[in-house]
């Protein structure tokens, strides 16, 4: 999944776009090095980001969707939003997927208009909101309480009728530095769901606290988590590089093909 913001107000400068053929080109980079799946995004949701209107948000992700879906029309596109309605405006312009950091916590609308326009569903895990989740999370088990968060969230998405459902941890939001290191290192745990997983790692402060890099400079860190998140169950990596990605990937498979004979 690679990542398409269109918002100045990203963690990472480079995955900023705006103008439509700069947006246009980065698509079409993201396809060609193998993306499978377009992530579309215009509002930042990066440790203390306000929540955007919806308004506002459709007024300016609306237009991309509809120019990106011209452009590419076998490409999927998902849209990164936590409201409904832009949800719903979404997948008429030519969406194909919502992914949700709140999980339908943010609008209480969000898992019934999912249902009615059944479409796959990301649903994120997070404590608090962006504006204020990393003011000192706490958790009797990082583990153990995501999972029950999801048992409560993807049950009720289940009872609603919602049939596609992608879960993510929400590696970074609202979880200090351990928090997220023992979420990685027990991913297997949420193959209980039997849905695929989501891991979006790349480029965050959880590769840069340890290893003291900024954004700029974790492609590296961001290709060595990724690889442990792979081996350790995930099914999908939400990225602002996609070639170093798609290259894991591949050495993944294949080193795991071989050690299954």
């Amino acid at each position: 999944m690679g990542i398409l913001n269109i918002t100045d107000d990203s963690f990472y400068i480079k995955s900023r776009f705006k103008d439509t053929d700069e947006i246009l080109l980065a698509v079409d980079k993201m396809l060609a090095q193998g993306a499978t799946i377009i992530d579309i995004g215009a509002a930042s949701s990066r440790p203390g980001a306000k929540l955007i209107q919806d308004d506002l948000e459709q007024e300016i992700i609306l237009p991309v969707i509809v120019s990106v879906v011209k452009h590419f029309p076998s490409a999927i596109f998902s849209v990164d939003t936590y409201n409904s309605k832009t949800a719903k405006a979404a997948i008429a312009s030519g969406a194909a997927i919502i992914n949700d950091i709140s999980a339908g916590t943010i609008d209480k609308e969000m898992l019934s208009t999912i249902a009615s326009l059944n479409v796959p569903y990301v649903m994120m895990h997070m404590q608090g909101l962006p504006e204020y989740m990393q003011n000192a999370p706490q958790y009797n088990d990082v583990v153990h309480d995501t999972i029950n968060y999801f048992i409560e969230r993807v049950g009720l998405a289940r009872q609603l009728g919602i049939k596609d459902i992608i879960i993510d941890p929400g590696f970074g939001f609202g979880k200090n530095l351990q928090h997220n290191y023992k979420l990685l290192g027990l991913l297997n745990k949420f193959e209980i769901f039997k849905v695929p997983i989501l891991c979006g790692l790349s480029r965050k402060s959880i590769i840069n606290k340890v290893i003291n890099t900024t954004a700029d400079e974790a492609l590296n860190g961001t290709t060595v988590l990724n690889t442990i998140a792979l081996l350790n169950g995930a099914h999908i990596l939400r990225v602002h590089d996609v070639l170093e990605a798609q290259q894991a990937i591949e050495l993944v498979h294949y080193y795991s093909t071989i050690n299954s004979q």
